[in-house]
């Protein structure tokens, strides 16, 4: 598992990658953030502090399930690698294909927020890609790709992590929005049209509490709320309040 959090004020930060005895991730990048000098620990390294800080761990067992080992089964058979929770493999379809259809539903987990003040902060988290080779690291735990905050925005992205990373896509959003003035939204349209189709989401919210929600892909679980009660949630491309 790999996971990241990013706060936009201090622009402290702490990511995790190769962990897989850790319950939460993301508590062990926040511990690397607020109790280390460093800003990432990796395998067997972070699986030591984790301990050392009191987390609960757990065999890896625990992961493994009926689902996750037919996803397994399923990506092996077709020679390609599989984002999490997707569905059923094609197995017509290239295995360097950039499939909208069946790579829309990933297991990313990303949260982006801004306080009354102005604050912001983002963390995601990731179990990755399935099929994927040892010691493959995704784009999540990378400051930058898809995980990133600053004064301006906090951005948290999702999909297949080498084209996020080649994009740089959570750092462009905020990027553009300082060098070019842009507003949230259309930084981040910017950002995503950078990206091939079928390959990326993101979510992002600024200082003043403006929100994107995109993606190039057919769908993406996301969701959204303010203090004042209002929410909305959705996954294709019309959102339910």
């Amino acid at each position: 598992m790999e996971a990241c959090i990013m706060d936009g004020k201090t622009m402290k930060c702490g990511a995790v990658s190769g962990v897989s005895t850790v319950v939460n991730a993301i508590y062990l990048a926040r511990l690397v953030m607020d109790k280390t000098p460093h800003i990432y620990l990796a395998f067997d390294g972070a699986e030591a502090f984790a301990r050392e800080q009191g987390l609960e761990t757990v065999e890896m067992s625990h992961f493994i399930t009926p689902e996750n080992i037919e996803r397994l089964k399923q990506a092996q058979e077709a020679d390609r690698v599989q984002l999490d929770y997707t569905q059923p493999i094609q197995k017509e379809v290239p295995k360097d294909a950039a499939v909208a259809d069946g790579d829309s539903q990933i297991g990313t987990v990303g949260c982006v927020a801004v306080d009354s003040e102005g604050n912001l902060a983002t963390a995601t988290s990731t179990g990755g890609i399935v099929n994927k080779m040892v010691g493959r690291i995704g784009d999540t735990p990378i400051i930058g790709a898809g995980t990133y905050a600053n004064h301006l925005c906090a951005v948290s992205a999702t999909g297949r992590g080498e084209a996020i990373i080649r994009g740089t896509i959570a750092r462009d959003v905020a990027a553009v929005m300082e060098f070019k003035g842009l507003s949230l939204k259309e930084a981040a349209a910017y950002a995503m049209d950078r990206v091939p189709r079928g390959n990326a989401g993101l979510i992002a919210v600024s200082s003043t509490g403006e929100v994107a929600m995109l993606f190039n892909t057919t769908g993406m679980f996301r969701a959204c709320a303010t203090e004042d009660g209002y929410s909305e949630f959705s996954i294709w491309d019309s959102p339910t309040e």
